[in-house]
Order: C-alpha cells, then sequence, then structure tokens
C-alpha cells in the first residue's frame, strides 16, 4: 500500500457537477498512510457544494476497495481556487 495508490482510488472519484475527478480539480489536499490507515485531506469548489457529502462518501468507498482503513478530513482552509486543478482539468473545462 502506498501513496500512490491512494491518489489511484481518488482519481476514481469524480465530481458529478464538472465530470473530472477530484485528483485532477485540485480537491486533494493532503495524502498520507500508516499500513493500512490511510488519511486523505481534502476540499470542495465551495462550502455550500450540494455534492460534498457524495464525493466524500465516494472517497471513502474506493480506499476502502483497495484495502485502507481510510480518514477522510474535509476543510476549506485553505480555500480551493481554480490555480489548484491540473493543466488537463483546466483545458478540459476551457479554462486553459
Amino acid at each position: 500500500m502506498t501513496v500512490e495508490t491512494i491518489y489511484e482510488a481518488l482519481r476514481e472519484v469524480i465530481d458529478p457537477e464538472l465530470g473530472l475527478d477530484v485528483v485532477s480539480l485540485g480537491l486533494v489536499y493532503e495524502v498520507a498512510h500508516d499500513g493500512s490507515h490511510a488519511r486523505v485531506t481534502m476540499t470542495m469548489t465551495t462550502p455550500a457544494c450540494p455534492l460534498g457529502e457524495q464525493i466524500v462518501s465516494d472517497a471513502y468507498e474506493r480506499l476502502v476497495a483497495r484495502g485502507f482503513e481510510p480518514e477522510v478530513v474535509l476543510t476549506f482552509d485553505p480555500p480551493w481556487s481554480p490555480e489548484r486543478m491540473s493543466d488537463d482539468a483546466k483545458e478540459m473545462l476551457g479554462w486553459g
């Protein structure tokens, strides 16, 4: 179990409104693990995101499916900004 395995799982978590994964969108702030325990600190594009709970749940489920005992922490400090997105995500959204 590696940090890259955690990122692979999180790349399967899609923001339904934007159709892109949470890693590409820059919503994942920190990833760490100690054996099978995985801790992911992430955010949403806005605190009022109506799908935030579902996205966190999807992240949790993807990590469990990979054999982790996940802890998914949601934060809004620092606030998300489009600069956090990958270049590919920006291009897909027409922000390139």
